[in-house]
């Protein structure tokens, strides 16, 4: 089995996980972005409300927030590191209370910060799953 077949599982694997359906972390939602320039891999929270359908909500004007396109927000924090190690640490540790309350939210949020770290060493492009 050739390496590009062995990718193209993992990928599917993934693709597959990707549409499944999770429960919203109520603490909140983080964007995840690199900069080039500065070397760095930013995460911005936002917070949300849970209405009853499981929706994210905007806690001002209660329209849900929709999972892709722009929505014109103010984030409640901005975390950045060098690495995904380093993010973690910012934000899993040093900051209380923990932004996270969702154990398979941390789970995924260090599957990012690894692919936007990987992103950043490569030059490839980085777009939040």
């Amino acid at each position: 089995m050739g390496m590009d077949l062995i990718v193209d599982d993992l990928t599917a694997i993934d693709d597959k996980l990707s549409q499944r359906r999770i429960d919203l972390d109520p603490n909140g939602y983080f964007i995840i972005y690199i900069d080039r320039n500065d070397r760095l891999i930013y995460a911005k929270h936002f917070t949300n409300v849970i209405d009853d359908c499981g929706l994210a909500v905007d806690p001002e004007t209660g329209k849900v927030i929709p999972a892709r396109g722009k929505v014109e927000r103010t984030h409640t924090m901005v975390f950045s590191g060098r690495t995904a190690k380093e993010l973690c640490v910012k934000i899993f540790e040093e900051t209380q209370p923990c932004p996270v309350t969702f154990l398979d939210h941390a789970a995924y949020l260090g599957r990012e910060f690894v692919r936007a770290e990987v992103a950043l060493v490569t030059g490839k492009d980085y777009v939040q799953d």
